[in-house]
């Protein structure tokens, strides 16, 4: 579905509804569920880190996207409205917590 609403965007030349990106985060929450859930069904002390480190790093990430949007919406460096970052911000911040998830996962 995100894919074709991604595509119909692209073919009309305009920028994707704020659900597509909502679309990718929520694809982005499947697959690493997917991913993590033989490991976070035990509940032992490498998850507990897995789970500690992932959260710091998404908020030191979401820390610096949050710079970084208001930033641009200072400097008209991003020629959209303030909804629609904030769609994008949120789609970002779903996606990192379970991104940086399944990358501690891989190192621990």
């Amino acid at each position: 579905m995100a894919g074709f609403i991604g595509f119909t965007a692209i073919m009309a030349q305009s920028s994707p509804p704020g659900m597509f990106y909502m679309m990718i985060a929520m694809a982005v929450v499947t697959f690493s569920m997917a991913y993590l859930y033989p490991q976070f069904i035990q509940k032992d002390e490498r998850m507990k880190l897995i789970r500690q480190k992932g959260i710091m790093a998404s908020f030191v990430a979401m820390i610096i996207y949050f710079i970084f949007f208001t930033t641009a919406l200072q400097f008209n460096w991003i020629d959209a409205p303030a909804y629609y970052l904030f769609q994008v911000f949120g789609a970002l911040m779903i996606s990192t917590v379970f991104i940086s998830f399944v990358i501690y996962a891989r190192l621990y």
